[in-house]
């Protein structure tokens, strides 16, 4: 499959960052080279007008007042929307970088960004979206089980091995209420009302990893 070949003028990426300075660079700098891009100068004018699509990624920044760049990626998932993150930061501990990567970030990049750097991660990001989203009818399964958290998909592997919620509490060393909780996120998530349908789930989603 030419992922590539798929990426034309569809491909858009979205800045977010309060620094005006830098999202005009950033934005002339991606334009120049043929991707399409909206900047925004914080998260809640982001998602005032976000509507998902395909073959996009968001350059984030961190630190921004009202809503920070680790909340609006929080917000994102909650809303179900799969839209891959490369967070910027002008500071980067290895906890924040951690957390940011488990929640499903593509990378987290330091302020200031090398140029070549940032548009090999954006290409790498938007070609790995563009595949997730060129596999037809598994495509679905793909992004729902995507959107789960590591912790999410330790549950739903027991769940649909036939674990009830509380061997899975005990397995994960976690309680039974919070391994209901958990199941109810997961059926919330992949937007389906049975442990079969998950299990279906999980074996198309297996079918169609793409290589490492």
């Amino acid at each position: 499959m030419n992922v590539r070949a798929n990426m034309n003028d569809r491909a858009k990426v979205f800045i977010v960052d309060d620094d005006d300075a830098l999202r005009d660079a950033l934005t002339m700098l991606l334009e120049t080279f043929g991707y399409v891009v909206s900047a925004f100068r914080s998260a809640t004018d982001f998602l005032a007008s976000y509507t998902p699509g395909t073959c996009e990624c968001i350059i984030l920044d961190v630190s921004m007042p009202d809503m920070d760049g680790p909340s609006l990626q929080a917000e994102l998932i909650r809303r179900g929307a799969l839209l891959p993150v490369i967070f910027l930061s002008g500071y980067a501990t290895i906890p924040l970088t951690v957390n940011a990567i488990k929640a499903g970030a593509e990378n987290f990049l330091t302020k200031p960004v090398d140029g070549t750097t940032l548009l090999q991660q954006v290409r790498e990001t938007l070609e790995k979206d563009a595949l997730r989203n060129s596999t037809g009818p598994c495509q679905l399964a793909y992004s729902r089980l995507e959107s789960l958290s590591e912790r999410e998909r330790e549950v739903l592997m027991l769940a649909i091995s036939g674990c009830a919620s509380k061997e899975i509490g005990k397995r994960l060393g976690i309680s039974h209420r919070t391994a209901e909780v958990h199941r109810a996120h997961i059926l919330q998530k992949t937007g389906v009302s049975n442990l079969l349908e998950l299990a279906n789930i999980v074996g198309m989603f297996e079918s169609i990893q793409p290589p490492r």
